[in-house]
């Protein structure tokens, strides 16, 4: 009995099926009791490197302390092994839940949590020594209840088979082509099929601007071109989130703050003369830790345990840096916020003065993230900086257009 016949005979009564590339899983039922099991490919029987990378992985799967690893016990007849016992408990695969239940990819940090257990049970095995290799909608596990990822048997046990198309037959789109094409199996062929793995989450669902950068990265043909490490994506996606937070509450100060400005404007009577209190001249930061400076920002650990000349360099280091910021912010600012701030402009209507103004949003977040980075400031630092040196700007611009006449938009 071939393969697709023994799948056919057992069809009857199993829950959960899916194929892995050492055989098929499904959930059987024995004394009233659903259990997994995973009955071995009988097609690979004959195949001496399958089988010793068979018995290798059995050998060394209680050694595996890993929350995310499944264990279970060999069931050996003739000499060779037959079916792999899984520990109690309700797993299925990923493509299960989501062909059960597809509505669970639009619940509230499906992708981010999915990606995090991948990441963290794939470092775990390459602590160990282990690639996973095929992460594929039916390779993946989850168990029921909380969708906690789970994996059971990882490829890198059966790298030395000639066939790698065959040990992975329609799975075989989610492995590095290095490895299909018979060359090293490292590091980078997990980030490789992590990355089509979340490709293939996201064909149910829109993919989240800050995840596109690293998918694309992580699914790079060269190994070289992605990421190093799988810790390495995970922390991008975070960075990416960090930015994109930021953009957004940026956006909404300035936002904000045109909106108080035309209500402002608008308000002023045509024939009253405002008159403004100076408002008194920001302290320069010659004692950045006074003013709030936070050397962690730095990269650097306590500041005792590193020498005082380190830390007076690196301050003074960040200090140039932030007044070459303000000095270069500053500057910009005030040339795109006075295409704002002048009789023309101020005299468009309502409608085409919130419409103009979206553009000068934009130029301002940009500008303060792209000058952030060059100065080597954390987007929050940065972000801070930008927010006060507009509101200085806002307030001067008001000053000097508060002692003519009102705002002058037309109603």
């Amino acid at each position: 009995m071939n393969y697709e016949e023994l799948l056919a005979a057992r069809n009857s009564g199993k829950q959960c099926q899916t194929r892995l590339p050492i055989g098929e899983y499904y959930r059987e039922k024995v004394d009233n009791k659903y259990i997994g099991v995973v009955d071995i490919r009988q097609d690979l029987s004959g195949d001496i490197v399958f089988t010793k990378g068979l018995s290798l992985e059995c050998e060394h799967n209680h050694k595996l302390t890993s929350s995310y690893q499944l264990h279970y016990e060999p069931v050996v007849s003739d000499g060779e092994i037959q079916r792999l016992l899984i520990a109690p408990g309700y797993y299925q695969s990923v493509a299960h839940l989501i062909s059960d239940n597809p509505a669970v990819v639009a619940e509230k940090h499906f992708f981010d949590d999915m990606l995090e257990g991948l990441v963290k049970a794939t470092a775990y095995l390459h602590s160990q020594g282990i690639r996973h290799v095929c992460f594929s909608p039916r390779t993946v596990f989850v168990r029921k209840g909380d969708n906690h990822v789970m994996l059971l048997s990882h490829g890198s046990y059966y790298a030395n088979m000639a066939d790698q198309r065959e040990l992975y037959g329609d799975d075989a789109a989610f492995v590095a082509p290095e490895v299909l094409n018979g060359g090293s199996v490292d590091d980078r062929c997990d980030i490789y099929s992590i990355g089509k793995f979340m490709e293939a989450l996201f064909s149910h669902a829109s993919i989240p601007v800050e995840y596109k950068r690293v998918v694309s990265k992580a699914v790079s043909e060269a190994p070289e071109d992605r990421y190093n490490h799988v810790e390495d994506m995970l922390h991008d996606v975070h960075r990416r989130h960090g930015l994109l937070s930021t953009a957004i509450a940026l956006a909404a100060a300035v936002v904000i703050g045109l909106i108080c400005l035309f209500l402002y404007f608008d308000s002023i009577p045509d024939t009253q003369n405002v008159e403004f209190v100076k408002p008194a001249p920001r302290l320069s930061t010659d004692d950045l830790i006074e003013d709030g400076f936070d050397p962690s920002e730095l990269g650097v650990g306590p500041v005792d345990s590193i020498a005082e000349e380190d830390v007076e360099m690196r301050i003074s280091q960040a200090a140039k840096a932030e007044e070459i910021f303000r000095k270069n912010y500053e500057k910009e600012a005030d040339r795109i916020l006075s295409r704002i701030y002048n009789k023309e402009y101020m005299s468009n209507s309502e409608k085409l003065f919130t419409s103009q103004s979206q553009s000068t949003i934009k130029e301002l977040m940009d500008i303060q993230q792209q000058m952030g980075e060059d100065a080597g400031l954390a987007p929050e630092r940065s972000q801070l900086i930008a927010s006060e040196i507009i509101d200085r700007i806002t307030a001067k611009k008001k000053k000097e257009m508060g002692g003519t006449n009102s705002r002058g938009i037309q109603k």
